[in-house]
C-alpha cells in the first residue's frame, strides 16, 4: 500500500472511530480483504451489569441476518432434487384455505414476493414488542408456534405481484425444510451450514440458556436508562431470524458460500443475482440484499434489527473486501454503514 493510500486509510479509520465514540457504539467490527484482517475492534459491554466488555469473538444475536442461512438450506434442497424453485408450498404443507395461498412457490418465499401476511408487517407497524402482548415470547419455540400469528390472515396481494418484506415467508421456508428433511430446521442448519463451515461459535441459543461469551441485547431508554431485550424477542431463533454468531464465524460463512462450498458456485451466483427490485437503489436475490449504484453491483449484504440487536454484513463486489458489524444495540450497526462504504471505495 503506497503512502498516499495509507494516509487516506488512516483518515477513514479515524472517522470510523470518531463515529463509534460519538454514537457510544456497543458491539464489534471486522474488515477483511481476501484472507487478511484490516480492522478488528470491539466496544462497549456484553453485560452492562457486570461491566463485561465485548470482544471480537463475542457471540451476538443476528436478528433477520440469519434469514440467509434458511435461504441457503432451501437452495441445498433444490440442488439435491427434493424441491424446485417453482415448487408450490401446498405440495408439502397443509395450508389454510385462504385465497391465493395455494399459488405460493419457493421462489416467492425466498424473494419476499409471496403476498403472505407478515406477522410483523413493517408497512403497518414498527413496535416488535407489541407482538408478545397476546402471544408471550416464551411460547415461541418452534416454527409452528409462529405460524399461529399469521395463518388465518388474508393474503396481502397475489403471489409474484410485488415485493413486501416478509418474516412469515421465511417461517414457511423453515417448515418446508422440516417436512422435506424430517429434521428440525435448526438441526438441519447446524449440521449442513454451521458445522460444514466450522462455525463453532454460531447457533440458535435459548435466551434463558445463553453460552459463555454471548452479548446480552440492550434497549436504551430516555434518561440514560436501559433494559435487556429478554422480553422483547422470541425465546429462541426461528427460520426468519435470531441465530447468534461471531465476527469470524460470519466471515467463515461468507468465504464458504462464495467459494461454492455450501451450494454450487452456480447456485451461489443465482442467489446473488437480482430477482426483484424493491426500490430504485436496492434489489433482492435469494436471502441477500443487493446494492446497485450506477447500474453496477456495489455490494451484496445482509442486515438485521430487533430490539437490542443490529447487524450489517457487506460483501463489496470486485474488491475482496468483507465488512461485518455486530451490535447489542437496536440501531448500533447501521450508524457505521457510510464509513464502511468509504473504506471499501478507497480499496483498503
Amino acid at each position: 500500500m503506497d503512502i498516499e493510500r495509507m494516509m487516506t486509510m488512516s483518515t477513514l479509520l479515524a472517522t470510523l472511530n470518531q463515529t463509534i465514540q460519538t454514537a457510544q457504539f456497543s458491539g464489534a467490527v471486522l474488515i477483511r480483504q481476501h484472507e487478511e484482517t484490516r480492522y478488528e475492534q470491539a466496544y462497549g459491554f456484553a453485560n452492562r451489569s457486570e461491566e463485561m466488555p465485548n470482544h471480537p469473538h463475542t457471540r451476538f444475536a443476528m436478528a433477520s441476518g440469519s434469514k440467509l442461512f434458511t435461504a441457503v438450506a432451501v437452495c441445498q434442497l433444490v440442488e439435491r432434487g427434493h424441491i424446485t424453485y417453482n415448487t408450490r408450498l401446498q405440495e408439502w404443507l397443509e395450508l389454510p384455505e385462504i385465497e391465493g395461498f395455494g399459488d405460493v412457490t419457493v421462489h416467492h418465499l425466498l424473494t419476499h414476493t409471496s403476498g403472505v401476511a407478515d406477522y410483523f408487517d413493517e408497512e403497518v407497524m414498527d413496535d416488535f414488542e407489541q407482538l408478545w402482548l397476546t402471544t408471550p415470547m416464551y411460547h415461541v419455540r418452534e416454527p409452528e408456534d409462529v405460524l399461529a400469528l399469521f395463518q388465518d390472515q388474508p393474503m396481502k396481494f397475489k403471489p409474484g405481484e410485488r415485493f413486501s418484506y416478509s418474516n412469515s415467508g421465511y417461517v414457511l421456508l423453515g417448515l418446508l425444510i422440516e417436512r422435506v428433511t424430517g429434521e428440525s430446521f435448526r438441526t438441519y442448519i447446524e449440521k449442513h451450514i454451521f458445522q460444514a463451515c466450522g462455525m463453532e461459535s454460531t447457533g440458535y441459543y435459548r435466551m434463558d440458556r445463553l453460552p459463555k461469551q454471548t452479548a446480552l441485547g440492550y434497549i436504551d431508554e430516555e434518561g440514560g436508562q436501559w433494559r435487556t431485550n429478554i422480553y422483547s424477542v422470541p425465546l429462541i431463533g426461528q427460520p426468519d431470524g435470531g441465530a447468534y454468531t461471531t465476527l469470524y464465524d460470519l466471515d467463515l460463512f461468507w468465504q464458504h458460500f462464495l467459494k461454492g462450498k455450501l451450494v454450487s458456485e452456480e447456485t451461489a451466483a443465482l442467489m446473488l443475482t437480482p430477482q426483484v427490485e424493491p426500490d430504485d437503489d436496492d434489489s433482492y436475490g435469494y436471502g441477500i440484499w443487493i446494492d446497485i449504484r450506477d447500474n453496477e453491483i456495489f455490494r451484496h449484504y445482509i442486515m438485521g434489527c430487533d430490539p437490542g440487536v443490529s447487524l450489517i454484513s457487506f460483501i463489496y463486489a470486485g474488491t475482496g473486501i468483507r465488512s461485518h458489524v455486530l451490535s447489542n444495540q437496536t440501531e448500533g450497526a447501521f450508524l457505521l454503514a457510510q464509513e464502511l462504504d468509504n473504506i471499501a471505495v478507497s480499496g483498503v
